[in-house]
């Protein structure tokens, strides 16, 4: 069987998969749209919750980055991981116990202010939908490259399918769907990765592959990829360090926070029973990122090494173009491969130096779907993945789409536009919203600012820059007024957005870039996608600034931190 046809099949069926579940699971009330009724399991949560955080960041773009970047791609490793951490031990269980559908919803409630709520929103839709971007990214790669079509073509075809299922399950059906999701990615991530290892260094098992001798040699996996990328010049993948040391802690907080202030990781813990579920679930989140975030570096090494070695399969010795093999010719219909012949020896130079180098194009989202091609594994292997990084990217994007729909429609139109609206029109509205913003995320994802996991990086720092600071200092502290949440989380997207446009270049006075857009002109060095810590910082003081000057919250909004904080029960055993 021809590997597009199986494709069509294996991808077929999970997508049939998802519909069905969409339908059978279909939303009937606003509980179930927006928390699915509040009544999911912490085990089937915590597998949903997996699904909804690894996106095609994680799946597609997270090993492509460690594997161009080596060393210096971890930031995402122990970013990501990391802001789960501080997701589970520091927020969920409090705003599960508050009790809300929405974290703008939160913030209002706390901070006694439909402006607040309002402004929540607005930072909540920039971050979602620049997060969605990325997802949009990843679809069509993926698709454009099993369709055997543009990426244009393969992003539409992903627009599609996610409108049919996240616009008519709400949060019921998504959170059904994203557990058939997992199951799916986690085995087209882990058995492609299990037989390279075993074709390279022996080991079925990735995490000590990676640490394994080659097949037939004494020399070691990673020893093996050192040798061979500085012999073309690039540099050595065990120590390269692409950021500096202020710049790589700075990029990780940003990540970690960010991850903690992502409102569609949020807004699952919101659709467990009871406050000790959504510990539980969290946890369960966590073993199952896990399997794949212990599995990343392995592919990684793995993908770059293969690269290589099939472009040289001897040192000195370069590829003829004219018998490249068909993953090459498959990935240079996408457009996210491509060769030029800069010296007319009808061979393929692959160096780091840009003036030989004739691989003008390697875009690094390809690195994990190109993988198994490369190693020339079974067709079933190469289909499985190509389901695997198509369930990834829509797990998360109907996750986000849900995120943006129920800021517009319940934290709008319901909360503060349009209170008495019934319960039928506000999940019309819902609906609306998120096909309206499946739609925008599709024409931005057409031009996506960066590669899917930068993208992503910079969602990441817009929610650490408005809505981490506001969320934790409505848990801890008392202090804080509207006032001053207002002030902070304007004044910490404000700068964040500002540093990334002034560096990609997008925001032009007088026909030239705002503050310019050059390294030299990096705050301290430190990069757009990583400024999200900064403008973190930015809120926090100017929140507690502004606060100091401020009136006091009132008496009943200080005992709602208290009670936010204590332990249903707590004293009971004391009387106190």
């Amino acid at each position: 069987m021809e590997l597009q046809t199986l494709t069509f099949i294996v991808v077929g069926i999970t997508f049939a998969i998802y519909i069905g579940i969409a339908f059978w699971a279909k939303a009937s009330s606003t509980s179930d749209f927006y928390v699915a009724g509040g009544g999911i399991h912490p085990v089937a949560n915590g597998m949903a919750t997996a699904a909804d955080w690894m996106s095609a960041a994680s799946f597609i773009s997270m090993a492509g980055l460690i594997a161009f970047f080596g060393y210096g791609g971890s930031v995402f490793l122990m970013g990501w991981t990391g802001g789960y951490v501080l997701l589970a031990m520091l927020l969920a269980p409090y705003l599960r116990k508050f009790g809300k559908f929405t974290v703008p919803e939160f913030i209002g409630d706390r901070y006694y202010s439909k402006a607040a709520r309002i402004v929540a929103v607005i930072c909540l839709i920039v971050a979602s939908v620049t997060y969605v971007i990325g997802q949009m990214k990843g679809i069509g790669v993926a698709f454009s490259r099993f369709l055997e079509t543009t990426y244009e073509i393969g992003l539409l075809t992903g627009m599609g399918i996610v409108f049919i299922y996240a616009v008519m399950g709400g949060m019921k059906g998504i959170t059904y769907t994203q557990i058939a999701q997992y199951v799916i990615l986690i085995f087209a991530y882990t058995i492609p990765a299990i037989f390279i290892s075993v074709e390279l260094t022996g080991n079925p098992l990735p995490q000590l592959g990676l640490g394994s001798t080659m097949v037939g040699s004494e020399t070691y996996l990673l020893d093996k990829l050192d040798q061979v990328v500085t012999e073309l010049g690039f540099a050595q993948y065990t120590t390269q360090a692409r950021l500096s040391t202020l710049n790589t802690f700075v990029y990780t907080l940003s990540l970690m926070i960010g991850t903690a202030g992502l409102p569609h990781v949020i807004i699952r813990f919101f659709t467990v029973k009871k406050v000790s579920d959504a510990r539980s679930s969290a946890g369960w989140a966590l073993v199952f990122i896990t399997i794949l975030y212990t599995t990343a570096p392995a592919v990684a090494a793995m993908a770059r090494l293969n690269l290589h070695q099939t472009i040289e399969p001897q040192k000195g010795e370069y590829l003829e173009y004219e018998k490249r093999p068909n993953w090459f010719k498959n990935w240079e219909k996408t457009g996210l491969l491509a060769f030029e012949d800069k010296n007319g020896d009808g061979k393929i130079t692959y160096t780091a130096d840009a003036a030989t180098n004739e691989m003008v194009k390697v875009d690094r989202d390809i690195m994990v779907l190109a993988n198994p091609e490369i190693a020339r594994l079974p067709k079933w292997v190469i289909a499985l993945v190509a389901a695997g990084g198509l369930a990834a990217a829509l797990s998360t994007a109907a996750g986000l789409l849900l995120a943006i729909a129920s800021a517009i429609s319940h934290d709008l139109l319901k909360g503060v536009f349009k209170p008495d609206i019934s319960e039928k029109n506000e999940l019309l509205a819902s609906r609306i919203a998120m096909a309206g913003a499946i739609v925008l995320a599709g024409y931005l994802g057409f031009r996506p600012p960066d590669f899917a996991a930068g993208t992503v990086a910079l969602a990441f720092g817009l929610a650490a820059s408005s809505i981490f600071p506001a969320l934790m200092m409505g848990i801890f502290s008392k202090r804080i007024n509207k006032e001053g949440a207002i002030a902070g989380m304007i004044a910490g997207i404000s700068v964040t957005l500002l540093y990334v446009f002034q560096h990609k270049g997008i925001m032009f006075i007088a026909s030239t870039s705002f503050l310019g857009d050059m390294k030299a002109n990096w705050f301290l060095g430190i990069e757009p996608n990583a400024f999200g810590a900064i403008g973190a910082v930015v809120n926090f003081v100017v929140a507690i600034v502004v606060s100091k000057m401020t009136a006091e919250p009132p008496e009943h909004i200080q005992h709602l931190v208290e009670d936010i904080r204590v332990p249903a029960g707590a004293g009971e055993a004391t009387g106190h």
